[in-house]
């Protein structure tokens, strides 16, 4: 049996407290999927990658991918494969420092296959 999916990263949420994870921090589950964009434009990271949640038509910026792990990513969104990630939270920690609450999971598609 083919993986739908094949292993690519592991990291945290970075800029988790200045953007809107609070505003629907109730809403986020372990294995909640979350869109990845290029901010090409972003003054202070030229590699940003966004954290974006979308609930009930409404995008939320939760954060970041950390700076250092955007760097291999953002070469695939500059050169229009957006949507080869499946990201995901594959852990929550609301006792822990804002960096380090939210842990992701990202994953690269099969070619023809929508997760």
């Amino acid at each position: 049996m083919e993986a739908h999916s094949k292993f690519y990263m592991d990291c945290h949420l970075a800029g988790r407290k200045y953007h809107d994870a609070d505003m629907v921090w109730d809403k986020l589950r372990i294995g909640t999927t979350l869109r990845l964009e290029r901010e090409a434009d972003n003054r202070y990271d030229p590699e940003a990658v966004q954290v974006i949640f979308n609930h009930e038509g409404e995008d939320f910026l939760l954060g970041y991918i950390p700076r250092g792990n955007n760097r291999s990513l953002s070469p695939f969104f500059d050169m229009d494969y957006t949507d080869i990630f499946d990201c995901r939270i594959s852990r929550i920690s609301p006792e822990e420092h804002p960096e380090e609450q939210i842990q992701l999971t990202i994953r690269i598609k099969r070619k023809g296959i929508g997760l």
